[in-house]
């Protein structure tokens, strides 16, 4: 039998990581509060203080917010394509 790994969701090591961080609970609390090994959410809080200044350099959220517009804009252009297409076959097969 074959030992599945678990997969948590980004909410949840968010909520670990921010409690980690606060520094208010020993690790040892904060893992038999949330289930979890030391070694994880030690892993998970160096993850998050090695990451942090990436959140703070300039310009990085409207990059990231220009390119959900790109994306968005093609696919939405995309599916008025589409629609079209259908709605002409649609009509060639009607006849």
């Amino acid at each position: 039998m074959s030992n599945k790994r678990k997969k948590y969701q980004a909410s949840f090591k968010s909520r670990v990581v921010l409690e980690a961080l606060k520094e208010q609970q020993t690790l040892s609390e904060l893992s038999s509060k949330f289930g979890l090994n030391l070694n994880q959410i030690s892993n998970w809080k160096k993850q998050a203080k090695d990451c942090m200044p990436e959140l703070f350099k300039k310009g990085i959220i409207k990059k990231t917010e220009q390119k959900h517009k790109d994306l968005t804009d093609r696919l939405y252009k995309r599916i008025g394509q589409l629609e079209v297409e259908l709605d002409w076959l649609k009509k060639k097969m009607s006849q």
